[in-house]
């Protein structure tokens, strides 16, 4: 089994259009929840807030620079994720596929690297453990 993050992106038009009929939409991703959770794949889900309430750090220059707001040149938005524990890619796009979305928006599949993957925080966790200390 792998672990997948399915990224829900929007655009202000998909935003509005989800705002619009946010009771219906709202209803069916409940429906959706609890179909992954019968079929044992669900592991979360959350919504983000609105981009507006956003701030930015920049880490382009010598110093962080922290502005108000979204990415200024951002046509899509992270608007929250579910995220599942499935057999294969193929079947986290199936799973994708059944999201309850409104006309613009966008899924994005993507999976979720293992601890094995990751050497440098493999060898420090276990360093960790020997030693007691990260």
């Amino acid at each position: 089994m792998s672990k997948y993050m399915l990224i829900m992106r929007g655009t202000d038009e998909s935003n509005a259009a989800l705002m619009a009929g946010f009771e219906e939409l709202a209803a069916s991703t409940y429906q959706y929840i609890e179909e992954l959770v019968k079929a044992g794949v669900f592991l979360a889900a959350e919504g983000l807030d609105d981009p507006g309430q956003s701030v930015v750090i920049d880490f382009n220059g010598a110093a962080p620079v922290v502005t108000d707001g979204p990415y200024g040149e951002t046509k899509e938005l992270f608007g929250g994720y579910f995220m599942i524990d499935v057999a294969s890619k193929q079947e986290a796009v199936e799973w994708a596929k059944r999201i309850p979305a409104v006309t613009g928006s966008k899924i994005e599949v993507r999976r979720v690297a293992g601890d094995d993957e990751m050497p440098a925080f493999v060898e420090e966790r276990a360093d960790s453990e020997t030693t007691g200390r990260i």
